[in-house]
């Protein structure tokens, strides 16, 4: 099975300022674990974080995460928001969304993938021949 989920209508804040960011949540079957957050960076450019479901899951309701992508509700700003934070060799950025919206994308990936069911679609053996060339 191979099916995906995909929210593109969404706008964030980066960084405080009020210059809104085009953002696009999506979701695979082929990597159930993980979702990616990507940001358009120039015309038909996007900068990609992949990183996993249940971190982003997490942060709905508590801050989550200790490494290169954090989440939690942005208290300041009221239930209604999260704020993510996004760190590389490259820089550091503050990232503001809607709650409602993660939520949403959450809800779709749950209808393809339940939590806890990721597993089944993941071949260990395979993935474990493939790198060990068995």
């Amino acid at each position: 099975m191979h099916a995906e989920t995909v929210e593109e209508h969404q706008f964030v804040s980066l960084d405080g300022y009020d210059i809104p960011v085009f953002s696009r949540w999506s979701y695979t079957t082929a990597d159930p674990y993980a979702v990616t957050l990507s940001f358009r960076a120039d015309r038909g450019r996007w900068v990609e974080w992949c990183f996993a479901r249940d971190l982003l899951v997490e942060g709905l309701n508590a801050p989550a995460g200790e490494g290169d992508v954090r989440i939690r509700p942005d208290m300041t700003a009221g239930p209604d928001q999260l704020m993510m934070e996004l760190e590389s060799p490259d820089g550091y950025a503050i990232v503001e969304f809607s709650r409602e919206g993660a939520a949403r994308f959450i809800a779709s990936t749950h209808a393809l993938v339940p939590l806890g069911a990721e597993g089944d679609l993941v071949d260990v053996d395979g993935f474990i021949a493939e790198v060990t060339k068995v």
